[in-house]
């Protein structure tokens, strides 16, 4: 009996400790840290990472996400939410537009401790229902009239979607909650708003290509200005290079001539005029209308 007494006392104690063991177990998922409050001590600087951990009855265990969490405000499907969560924007015009919005966030992990006794111990998908989506919503509304209807709209949103993220980011900081990206993910402005967009996507679309023909056509033009640039200074160039050419077969000339006159005296010229003399007579001389037959008188 004595036996089956203490088997029955050690299942027993095995069975609880298994339970306790259970119970006081809490799994911390992959992307997630655990901020721990104990009830004797408040909150506690380590937090619980990826994994089983053991915790106290006495300790409760909260969960936030460090990873990035993709979350939607629409009214459709999409959302994270079975409330219509789309909302209106105003715009620099004055006019409102119907928008989805779509953000990722995470929490700080050096600041989860903070955020836990911010929030009253509430769990990040709880802020996140309770604080960061009226907060983007409020926010947003406030940077959207700083913006042209068009650029909303248009293939500028891409500018308004980094202008967004970018001043949100600095606006949740504050609060640990780190802003990856915001972006308007779907934009649905009324029919007469809508005609009136489309219409002026449509005239700046053409200006746009009458800038960019125009811009071609100087920079044709320029181009042909350049090259009869350079096509008249190389005729230039050749010119003035033939006249140098001239110049200096003239000068050349003349400086020959002149050394061959210099060298030219009045005995010189004799002596090669001797030189050349055979010993020829004129064969008729006269003077006073007599002419003398020289070759005659020879014979």
């Amino acid at each position: 009996m004595k036996g089956m007494v203490g088997a029955v006392v050690s299942a027993v104690a095995i069975i609880g400790i298994v339970v306790g063991l259970f119970v006081c177990t809490e799994k911390i998922p992959a992307g997630y840290v655990g901020v721990v409050y104990n009830m004797n001590g408040g909150v506690e600087d380590e937090v619980l990472t990826q994994g089983f951990r053991v915790v106290a009855p006495t300790k409760k265990v909260t969960l936030y996400s460090i990873a990035l969490e993709q979350s939607y405000m629409t009214d459709g499907d999409q959302g994270d939410s079975p409330d219509d969560e789309s909302f209106e924007i105003p715009t620099k015009e004055g006019a409102s537009l119907d928008v989805d919005v779509a953000f990722s966030y995470s929490f700080e992990l050096t600041e989860v401790p903070k955020t836990f006794t911010r929030f009253r111990g509430q769990s990040g998908k709880e802020i996140l229902k309770s604080f960061i989506k009226p907060k983007m919503q409020a926010w947003i509304k406030e940077i959207t009239p700083d913006f042209a209807m068009i650029d909303i709209v248009s293939k500028q949103r891409g500018m308004v979607n980094a202008t967004l993220t970018e001043k949100l980011k600095e606006r949740f900081a504050k609060y640990g909650i780190v802003i990856d990206n915001v972006a308007l993910a779907d934009v649905r402005p009324d029919e007469e708003t809508d005609k009136a967009i489309k219409e002026k996507i449509k005239a700046q679309e053409a200006l746009e290509t009458a800038k960019v023909t125009a811009e071609k056509d100087k920079v044709e033009a320029n181009r042909d200005k350049e090259v009869a640039e350079i096509n008249a200074e190389k005729a230039k160039i050749e010119a003035q290079g033939k006249a140098d050419a001239r110049k200096i077969e003239a000068e050349g000339e003349a400086a020959a001539n002149k050394m061959i006159s210099d060298s030219l005296s009045d005995k010189l010229i004799e002596n090669k005029k001797i030189d050349k003399w055979k010993g020829d007579v004129p064969k008729v001389q006269g003077s006073n209308a007599t002419i003398v037959d020289v070759g005659a008188l020879e014979e």
